[in-house]
């Protein structure tokens, strides 16, 4: 299965999101977010309802009383506590970590855990200014990089599933 521009958005977004502070389960959850309110951006919004609320209301309302939003830098998203942990929602549905393995995770084929380093190792070296701005994370960062890493991200997971194929991982045993 490939990796395409989707995955590698939502990996380098969740690789922001841990390297400014948010816990791991929260920085899946907003590297999701984050992937699908682009890819509904890039449609117009056709066929999503952010939240069902007006998102310019709640972005004006103060800071103190908008409990419903989170900030990181300069991007926003609703956010959500869910048993002690902090997630993202858009469209009336929250991100989970368990939805980030489902539809990102998985497009690695049991190599995610290398890619997931190389993301980090790419937000590392950017200075603070450009991972507090989305704008700036997006052009400087994602654009350029996009299309290399998605084909090498497919080409890491290929290989990943051919070694377990001759391993005879995933085979009943005789």
């Amino acid at each position: 299965m490939a990796v395409g521009r989707f995955q590698v958005m939502a990996v380098l977004q969740a690789a922001r999101a841990y390297v400014l502070g948010l816990p791991m389960e929260s920085a899946l959850s907003w590297g999701l977010n984050r992937a699908i309110f682009i890819a509904a951006a890039k449609r117009g919004f056709k066929g999503i309802s952010l939240t069902g609320r007006d998102f310019g209301e709640a972005k004006a309302r103060p800071e103190e009383q908008a409990v419903d939003i989170y900030r990181l830098g300069d991007d926003m998203a609703y956010k959500e506590v869910r048993e002690g942990k902090l997630y993202f929602a858009i469209g009336g549905r929250v991100q989970t970590e368990e939805d980030f393995r489902r539809q990102v995770e998985s497009r690695f084929q049991g190599a995610f855990a290398q890619a997931w380093e190389e993301a980090l190792k790419i937000v590392r070296a950017q200075d603070p200014i450009t991972l507090k701005s989305g704008r700036a994370f997006y052009d400087l960062v994602y654009r350029p990089l996009r299309d290399e890493l998605a084909a090498r991200w497919t080409r890491l997971g290929e290989r990943g599933a051919e070694a377990r194929a001759a391993e005879g991982v995933g085979r009943p045993r005789a």
